[in-house]
């Protein structure tokens, strides 16, 4: 296959390491190497023994993280020593992911060197609220719809998940317990559906035919990119030989061949299900239950050879794996991207969250949580996009309902495109205090439409992105404290930006300089429509907010003349302000005080000038919170059971 149609992904380069003996052996253990070790510590020769333990736990075995785990911990102390926090980071990671006791210290200073790292992402119903506020501006574009069902062509009121499309992603196949088999006990039948694409809409499902469904449990298919060749599991049967084993069929001449069991080089005496091709379709990654793993279940892979066969199964390493569940992987089919789904990894969302990791020479990095758009409070699991990575299908369950999953499409948001590996980090600060600014950054993605989700900036004001490299985006900043900052910018490398705005104080009213009228008259100049349009946009971000204006005049001519035009004056602004922001009349209030109220005593015309004003004052709604970021959950939730006999 051409290199246009699979290519490598310029992912951010990681500390990520290698552990070559996974495969090989389960536990490692050389006395004289740890004693050596032992040594250069007690001598405090920290080079020495950060090179040995190195040397040591890069011949790690599948035992050792788990058995050794303070040895991973250590590791990353003595890289932190060195200054190397990224490397630090990654051994802590491993640690983290695969203890076995409570590490309350260990986890709390992994946060604090995280800190810089978080990801602070706005909850999705503020986004939704921020997405409503911000309709009426040209440069927003309103989400196409997150937690979209797939409607009742799809889901049954019983469990639907596994799903899987065809090249053209106009056939999608999935896995439903909607039937029941058995007179005196009602036991849930797992199959195989079937439903097209036509004229845009998804056909009443179907179940697969004999033989591919049968009197025992099928699900979680994969299928080849020419049709021909479906992957699927089946449970329970009398040939299985584990709960669960992997089967292959083929499509000739109208009809699907008696599937074939992968053989015993895969498939174990455990529960194996929910393969994925890569796009080579050499290699079939699927989750397992089996001993040998490094937690409850795990991503393994098994790799075709020159004769046609699967070789035996492999386990993706401790990066991928921990000491919990790791399942449902899937593989885009253009690029080498790993999808898969999680309850153990260090950042999620509720129960099981999905992730993607890339393959960048020859190993897989830290994964990433795709973002609080896909995940929820529940379970997320199956994965799967189409080939223009446009839409993504999923299976999903609510928190008050784990068990009862439904299949979901909608849109594919930015944190789960496979592409969107262009960094973009930036500050904010008061450009009189020098001092950082609290707010929310929304990214908009103007060529695609495609949802970036929102976060929160940082304590030192800092925030980054990953995005989709070539296409044009604005940046909006938001705040109580500050007017919103936009910026315009089209995308072409790794960026930083370094942006300054002026800090509301809310003491004292704001006058600008380029609101300014022309002699005796109120008629509102284009040079103003910058500075007020900032204002109708900073009203329309806070709707609780209200805003009064004052317009001045200096001491010449008739006081009653000069009364009259501040009040015209205050009125146009507040009628344009409300135009612009399609603002209810009661938010602005507008006041004129002639000369009533002067700045100066005018001795000159510069006094005068400065008598000649317009002040604005934002009055700010007691206890506003709204772009301030909550404190970060601790903890993580105890597991819950998901899924059916395929779905564990």
């Amino acid at each position: 296959m051409s290199a246009k149609v699979i290519r490598q992904l310029r992912a951010r380069p990681d500390a990520t390491p290698l552990f070559p003996n996974v495969n090989r052996l389960a536990y490692f253990r050389d006395k004289k190497a740890l004693r050596a070790i032992q040594q250069a510590e007690k001598r405090k020769n920290w080079p020495a023994a950060r090179n040995l333990l190195e040397t040591y736990v890069g011949q790690f075995g599948t035992e050792n993280f788990y058995r050794d785990t303070q040895l991973l911990w250590r590791l990353g102390q003595l890289w932190d020593k060195a200054g190397d926090e990224q490397r630090a980071r990654s051994y802590f990671r491993l640690a983290l992911k695969h203890r076995r006791q409570s590490l309350t210290k260990v986890q709390q200073y992994y946060d604090s060197l995280e800190q810089k790292e978080t990801e602070l992402y706005v909850p999705l119903k503020k986004y939704y609220e921020l997405v409503e506020y911000r309709k009426s501006i040209a440069t927003f574009r309103p989400p196409k719809g997150v937690y979209t069902s797939m409607g009742d062509a799809i889901n049954s009121k019983k469990e639907d998940y596994g799903p899987t499309l065809n090249t053209d992603s106009n056939l999608l196949y999935f896995t439903s317990k909607r039937k029941t088999r058995g007179r005196l006990q009602e036991v849930s039948d797992e199959d195989i559906y079937l439903s097209r694409r036509e004229n845009g809409l998804w056909t009443e499902a179907e179940a697969l035919p004999k033989p591919i469904n049968s009197a025992y449990n099928e699900g979680s298919a994969c299928i080849s990119k020419d049709g021909k060749t479906l992957y699927f599991a089946r449970c329970e049967c009398p040939t299985c030989q584990g709960n669960c084993d992997l089967y292959e069929a083929n499509f000739q001449d109208g009809k699907w061949s008696m599937p074939k069991s992968l053989g015993p080089g895969v498939n174990s005496p455990a529960w194996d299900s929910q393969p994925t091709l890569s796009p080579g379709e050499d290699t079939l990654y699927f989750a397992s239950d089996r001993l040998g793993g490094f937690g409850l279940s795990d991503i393994w892979f098994t790799v075709k050879n020159k004769a046609g066969q699967w070789t035996a199964a492999q386990n993706m390493g401790p990066v991928v794996n921990t000491r919990e569940s790791e399942v449902s992987p899937f593989y885009h089919p253009l690029y080498h991207v790993l999808y898969f789904s999680s309850r153990g990894q260090l950042l999620n969302f509720g129960d099981f969250d999905i992730y993607k990791t890339y393959r960048t020479r020859s190993r897989w990095q830290e994964p990433i949580n795709i973002g609080p758009l896909v995940n929820g409070k529940g379970s997320e699991y199956y994965f799967t996009i189409d080939a223009d990575s446009k839409d993504l299908y999923y299976a999903r369950s609510e928190q008050a309902d784990m068990k009862n999953l439904d299949l979901y499409s909608f849109p594919l948001p930015m944190e789960a495109q496979p592409t969107a590996t262009t960094h973009i980090e930036g500050s904010l600060i008061d450009s009189v205090s020098r001092k950082p600014l609290n707010g929310l950054v929304s990214i908009i993605d103007t060529d695609n439409g495609i949802e970036v989700a929102s976060k929160y900036l940082r304590d030192d004001g800092s925030f980054d992105f990953d995005l989709m490299e070539g296409s044009h985006y604005v940046m909006l900043i938001q705040s109580p404290d500050f007017f919103s900052v936009e910026k315009s910018f089209a995308l072409k490398n790794d960026t930083v930006f370094q942006l300054m705005t002026n800090a509301i104080d809310y003491q004292l009213p704001m006058v600008f300089q380029n609101i300014e009228f022309d002699q005796d008259k109120a008629n509102i100049r284009p040079t103003m429509y910058p500075t007020l349009d900032r204002i109708a946009t900073f009203l329309v971000d806070h709707p609780t907010f209200r805003l009064n204006i004052a317009g001045h005049t200096d001491s010449r001519g008739d006081i009653d003349f000069n009364l009259k035009l501040s009040q015209d004056r205050a009125e146009a602004i507040r009628r344009y302000i409300e135009q612009k922001g399609k603002l209810p009349p009661n938010r602005v209030e507008s006041m004129g005080y002639g000369s009533e109220k002067p700045l100066k005593e005018e001795k000159n015309r510069e006094d005068a000038r400065t008598n000649r004003r317009v002040e604005f004052r934002v009055v700010k709604p007691a206890g506003d919170e709204q772009f301030k970021a909550d404190p970060a959950p601790t903890g993580k939730p105890e597991p819950k059971p998901a899924g059916g006999d395929d779905g564990w």
